[in-house]
């Protein structure tokens, strides 16, 4: 487990396919809940996605209404993760089995060790699970016509809980 200084941020990346639904929901989720807990100074957060389908476009609508609805807020701009970024940061927080196994790659080609997890390995009822089980999924709400962003919200919500309760530890 990773131990940062006080002088040097913590450096987190939500991580999902496009970087529209499910990663930036992470971010505003993050963001408060670090705010909260009073380490907006040591703990930067961001998101992005494995694909570039969607680079430079905001967060899916859908994505910024249930944010809004629930009384967060997100300035989001869609990027895409590359190797290059595995120096700068410290863990990475991806939805899926997929977005897992194309940054495990990335982080193997890049030579750096930046901490990877699953994002709802974090939930208190889920952490016996293996990190890749397929109950820990966050699903990719885009082409939902239900409510899928609720869902998703909700999941990372509990995840983002437990993870940033965990935070002052890592922080001495």
């Amino acid at each position: 487990m990773l131990e940062k200084s006080n002088s040097t941020p913590l450096r987190v990346t939500a991580v999902c396919l496009g970087n529209i639904c499910r990663s930036p929901i992470a971010e505003a989720v993050l963001r408060d809940r670090i705010e909260r807990a009073g380490l907006s100074d040591l703990v930067i957060v961001d998101s992005a996605g494995t694909g570039d389908w969607h680079l430079g476009h905001d967060a899916d609508p859908r994505s910024q209404a249930i944010l809004t609805q629930n009384g967060y807020s997100l300035t989001h701009e869609a990027r895409q993760i590359s190797p290059t970024w595995m120096a700068e940061l410290d863990i990475i927080l991806v939805m899926d089995q997929s977005n897992y196994t194309n940054v495990a790659a990335m982080i193997t080609q890049s030579g750096f060790e930046p901490e990877l997890y699953m994002m709802r390995s974090f939930d208190p009822d889920l952490r016996h699970l293996g990190e890749l089980h397929p109950d820990l999924d966050v699903p990719d709400p885009y082409f939902d016509k239900g409510d899928g962003f609720t869902l998703v919200l909700e999941m990372i919500e509990r995840a983002a809980d437990a993870f940033v309760a965990g935070l002052p530890a890592r922080l001495h």
